[in-house]
């Protein structure tokens, strides 16, 4: 990870420049002041760059985050999305493992309900998103409860289909000698099944995680929102500001970031015997 991260920031700057330096002898040959003479030493100092300056980002990053929990703030409007991604993610997990229980546990239910759930996938969630948020409106459901429901739409179906498969994972010989003491079907479930799946778990959850963020942004997009990462990337997007856009994403990656990060800790804590089986 540290020899990607060197190797991103040693080619950062030529690329930059590359990718500037075309808008910056566009701009110098249509009479715009920008305060040097070639396009070379202005690729560094555009006001909407395709990829930003180190100085620029650092000055926009600063200034989008203080005071950090202003309604205008980029780290309130992160936590804003990361409600709803957590919440989503939950919703999500307790979905996902009650369907992979249901999806194992009975041939019949799965032949009957996997195709759907496959096909509830191909929803675009742009055409979703609305749809659901004038439905619930009509309860009464409004504000982040709708984007969080959206983010566990898109996210049961990996921890799902993870958790079906880690319940499936124990070895012929462990079900037989579980058979041979006589143990039922839920002694075999709790003992043998459940702590099989729990790494295919993590594993769809990491997965997942990712997919709630990208949820609860996109259906911020699409909804009417009053704060949330997916509000300010319309806004800024709107108003042609790239570095706003930059300093979003960038935010946006680290939640999921912590987000895998967080998982992947509580991974440790909940299976401590993948940890030893690594050393």
């Amino acid at each position: 990870m540290l020899v990607v991260a060197a190797a991103a920031l040693l080619l950062y700057w030529p690329l930059m420049l590359w990718a500037n330096v075309g808008a910056a002898q566009r701009s110098l040959n249509s009479g715009a002041e920008l305060g040097c003479a070639t396009a070379l030493a202005c690729a560094t100092q555009l006001r909407n760059p395709v990829l930003p300056a180190p100085a620029q980002l650092g000055r926009s990053l600063q200034a989008m985050s203080v005071p950090p929990l202003a309604p205008t703030s980029v780290p309130y409007n992160t936590l804003v999305t990361a409600r709803e991604t957590v919440v989503g993610l939950l919703i999500a997990s307790v979905l996902g493992v009650l369907l992979a229980v249901a999806l194992v546990g009975s041939r019949a239910f799965e032949r009957l309900t996997l195709p759907w759930l496959i096909a509830s996938q191909t929803v675009p969630v742009i055409a979703l998103a609305p749809m659901l948020a004038v439905v619930l409106g009509q309860y009464g459901v409004q504000g982040w409860l709708p984007k969080a429901l959206i983010a566990a739409y898109i996210a049961f179906f990996p921890v799902a289909v993870g958790v079906a498969a880690g319940l499936r994972s124990p070895d012929p010989m462990q079900e037989d000698l579980l058979t041979t003491y006589r143990a039922s079907g839920w002694q075999t479930f709790w003992t043998l099944r459940l702590p099989a799946s729990l790494p295919f778990l993590f594993t769809s959850l990491k997965v997942a995680a990712t997919a709630a963020l990208i949820g609860s942004i996109v259906a911020e997009i699409s909804t009417i929102s009053f704060s949330g990462l997916g509000k300010m990337l319309a806004e800024n997007s709107r108003a042609s500001d790239t570095l706003a856009l930059w300093v979003i994403m960038l935010y946006g990656a680290g939640l999921g970031i912590a987000l895998v990060a967080v998982l992947g800790l509580i991974e440790r804590l909940v299976t401590p015997w993948r940890a030893g089986q690594s050393r």
